[in-house]
């Protein structure tokens, strides 16, 4: 294996935009959760079963966007510029198909897929009636997807901290807003925070048009010519991003499962669950940034024909990645009241979820190395072996989830442990495929 010549400080130059991405990213999600927090027990257990019934459609188009941001980080690796402007331009087309049927979806189909599966009518109608607005943004997002998969392709990410803050502050000024009636809004509640959210999105769009209109000169990559539709091109796109678009939407419908299956042991137990959730989500920050920054690096290594620095690099990452979760971990082990009662002012809540928190702060060390050698994975192209152990490890997962809930009534606490398997599985399958496996033979 031979050392890269990729420094700590340029892997930390490109991750640790999208690190402050996640940290504008969390504040929507912390906004959120603590403002419906004050509106009650039903409308923070709806935002959770609603945010995440969201984040599972939005997965296919982030699934999309990440196969294109590997291979254009491939053809930037290769200084074959003109040719990112072309797999940008049939990105955009087909995420706007995308964000078409899954709105069609969202509208017509969320009340069919949840009323037999949640168990709380409240809970319920208060979920439809956040998705009837919430489902808006899927256009704004699906768009901001495309600009993201091509500044991240290209290791410029800094754009990315910058959109998402303008998304965050106009998010919360709006949440204020409509959730409470304040300034002359009405008072919506959660559909206050559903259109708070898509207005915010439509913003975030509005400045990577300006941003990249300002400082991308079109003409060197070819870019948002729209001349000539290519299904040859779209195929070799979806090559690489259908596994990932499966990849990501199994993922978090998984996750939504597991909130169903939450639910099932009362509305106390979901609304710890969604306060958890909010903690998690900054837990995962610089995961998210570093298996961002490992997608991008290693494919374009590989576009170098750089194949045998890859391991040494994703070691390097993984470095990085586990004390960057670890200085945020020790911030919750010492103050988990203090960190409990940022999101909610109910004792009961704060004296339930202290546990949890220890359990979710444990997982996400184990997801900081298995979340990093699993996107090393699909760096390397072989986007079809991460959906296989994707596949696998989340199949483990949900069984293990069934068994703490409707077997050993493990109560909360015990089956937010099954963060600890999907850690570890993820990180040792990840690890022999990369070792073990045929991944260098693959092209993009």
């Amino acid at each position: 294996m031979a050392k890269t010549d990729i420094t700590y400080r340029r892997i930390w130059n490109v991750a640790y935009p999208i690190i402050l991405g996640s940290i504008a990213q969390n504040l929507i999600n912390f906004t959120d959760t603590a403002f419906l927090g004050r509106v009650g027990k039903i409308a923070l257990g709806a935002g959770a079963l609603g945010g995440i019934f969201y984040l599972a459609v939005m997965m296919l188009g982030l699934g999309f966007g990440t196969g294109a941001q590997i291979i254009i980080a491939r053809r930037y690796g290769e200084k074959a510029y003109r040719k990112i402007g072309p797999v940008v331009d049939h990105t955009a087309i087909f995420l706007f198909i995308l964000a078409v049927v899954t709105f069609t979806l969202l509208q017509y189909g969320s009340d069919a897929l949840l009323k037999h599966a949640v168990k709380s009518q409240a809970v319920l109608d208060e979920t439809i009636l956040y998705l009837n607005i919430r489902s808006f943004g899927v256009f704004f997002a699906f768009m901001n997807m495309t600009f993201r998969s091509f500044y991240v392709g290209l290791a410029k990410t800094k754009v990315i901290t910058y959109t998402t803050f303008v998304m965050a502050a106009v998010n919360i000024v709006l949440d204020y807003m409509f959730i409470f009636g304040k300034w002359g809004a009405p008072e919506m509640g959660i559909e206050g925070a559903a259109l708070a959210s898509v207005i915010a999105e439509a913003f975030a769009l509005a400045f990577f048009i300006v941003y990249t209109v300002v400082t991308v000169r079109f003409k060197d990559y070819d870019l948002f010519r729209f001349v000539t539709f290519s299904f040859g091109r779209l195929g070799r796109i979806l090559r690489v991003a259908v596994p990932v678009m499966m990849q990501s939407f199994i993922s978090l419908s998984v996750w939504f499962v597991f909130f169903l299956f939450i639910e099932k042991l009362g509305e106390m137990a979901l609304a710890v669950s969604n306060i958890i959730r909010s903690v998690f989500v900054v837990l995962m920050m610089p995961i998210w940034g570093f298996a961002t920054a490992t997608n991008s690096l290693v494919s374009y290594l590989r576009g170098k024909n750089r194949d045998g620095e890859v391991m040494s690099l994703i070691g390097k990452i993984a470095v990085l990645c586990f004390f960057g979760v670890l200085a945020i971990v020790l911030i919750g082990v010492v103050f988990p009241k203090f960190v409990m009662e940022i999101y909610t002012n109910d004792p009961d809540l704060v004296v339930m979820g202290i546990p949890v928190l220890y359990v979710v702060s444990i997982g996400a060390l184990f997801l900081s190395v298995g979340f990093i050698l699993f996107n090393g994975v699909s760096g390397t192209g072989k986007t079809n072996i991460s959906l296989m152990i994707e596949i696998g490890v989340l199949t483990i997962y949900l069984v293990y989830v069934y068994q703490m809930v409707f077997r050993f009534n493990a109560g909360v606490t015990g089956t937010w442990t099954a963060e600890w398997l999907y850690g570890s599985f993820l990180a040792v399958l990840s690890f022999m495929y990369l070792r073990l496996g045929n991944w260098r033979k693959s092209r993009i």
